[in-house]
């Protein structure tokens, strides 16, 4: 019995003591950060010389933990190939500190060198590098420049960043920097992730970029929203990203390219993109009689326009499988810049039940719900208003960004 019991024995033994193969996983990229680049002008443009042979360190914080990360940097605007003779990336000690904790100093290298030159038109990614990183954790990136760039920019940072003439990539603190409150070259920070994520593009304009909110703050709507992703075991991976834009339209330019001009790029090219949440429109109704009053034909014609450009971007995302979800327009009436009227109003209301008819979007955020003031529906609740009858003060973007459902990212 012992006999013919041994070699059953044996085996379960040999089981029993033989390691457990490591878990393995196919690690994804994931946009952790980004901002919309373009070419600035008028206030948002630095005067000649400004970045000249520099270093300029800039603050981000990406909305997802991961092991590894890489850095885009962009030359959009660019009609001449941009030369960076070099970049780091570290740790930074606050939001509105250019400190960076020494023993994290990363040199960044694109294609195994310390330099790149990106073409006109065009981003490129570092290498990746090994910083393990926790989502809304602040990291620091630092761009030394070659000459004179050519400026592409996101103007709305809400975020102060740092530069001193000479190669300062290493410094731990930067002392005596001179500072700006944009972004430059710095179109994303891609997280590198062994568990799956999902991203939420949101797609705007200066309510998204977040004008009103706090400087170095993090309190725009899209802000709370991260935080409340992570704090939910449930939804900490997903990651969302802004992509608004101060003054942008969905039919024309304005402060940078229109969003159907700009969809692809930062929209669609964003890894691991699963979903859009779209706010524009507020600047098309405005524009339409800031200068003079239109017909009624002219009124009709515009909201008919603005509904056929979320149908494009809604077939455009669908065509990649992203969820498209709806966010309404909120009230501008009392506004001096684009001083609305009842034929404005009128205008909102028609795309506004567009938006929320189901079956045009997968989903919808009623943020108009949300900042109107019962009283005069047709206004910002006061509570929310930043004092322009436009944009939220940042008890409203947290009013916002307390409304958008989780459940809509499952």
């Amino acid at each position: 019995m012992m006999y013919r019991l041994a070699p059953l024995i044996l085996p379960i033994a040999l089981l029993t003591a033989t390691p457990v193969a490591a878990k393995t996983c196919t690690p994804a990229w994931v946009a952790g950060w980004a901002s919309a680049q373009f070419r600035p002008t008028g206030d948002a443009e630095l005067p000649a010389g400004t970045l000249t042979d520099r270093t300029l360190r800039q603050i981000v914080r990406p909305s997802v933990s991961g092991d590894r990360l890489r850095v885009r940097f962009s030359n959009l605007a660019g009609t001449k190939p941009l030369r960076i003779a070099g970049a780091s990336i570290a740790r930074a000690l606050g939001p509105a500190d250019a400190s960076v904790n020494p023993g994290t100093l990363i040199s960044l290298r694109f294609d195994g060198a310390p330099e790149v030159v990106i073409p006109a038109g065009a981003d490129y990614l570092s290498d990746p590098v090994s910083l393990p990183t926790k989502a809304l954790e602040n990291i620091a990136i630092s761009i030394r420049y070659d000459g004179e760039p050519e400026q592409t920019s996101h103007p709305g940072s809400r975020a102060t960043s740092w530069h001193l003439p000479g190669n300062h990539l290493t410094d731990e603190a930067m002392a005596g920097a001179a500072s700006f409150d944009h972004w430059f070259n710095l179109a994303a920070l891609e997280v590198e992730r062994c568990a799956p994520a999902k991203l939420i593009v949101a797609l705007g304009d200066s309510i998204t970029d977040g004008k009103g909110s706090t400087t170095n703050g993090n309190d725009r709507w899209t802000d709370v929203l991260a935080r409340r992703l992570q704090a939910d075991p449930k939804h900490r991976d997903v990651a969302i990203v802004n992509q608004g834009i101060g003054g942008n339209r969905l039919l024309n330019d304005g402060l940078g390219p229109n969003a159907l001009a700009r969809l692809d790029r930062d929209v669609l090219a964003q890894p691991g993109v699963s979903h859009l949440i779209l706010l524009e429109g507020i600047n098309d109704l405005g524009t339409l009689t800031r200068d003079a009053p239109v017909s009624e034909e002219a009124h009709r014609a515009h909201v008919a326009r603005i509904i056929g450009a979320y149908r494009q971007i809604i077939a455009r995302a669908h065509a990649k499988g992203i969820k498209v979800i709806g966010a309404t327009i909120m009230p501008f009436v009392g506004n001096d810049y684009y001083h609305a009227d009842a034929h404005n109003e009128a205008d909102r209301q028609a795309v506004n039940i567009w938006i929320r008819t189901q079956g045009n979007f997968d989903a919808v955020i009623d943020f108009d719900h949300v900042t109107r003031d019962p009283a005069r529906p047709d206004r910002l609740l006061p509570a929310y208003d930043g004092g322009d009858a436009l944009h939220p003060s940042p008890k409203g973007y947290r009013a916002m960004g307390e409304a958008v459902q989780l459940s809509l990212f499952d």
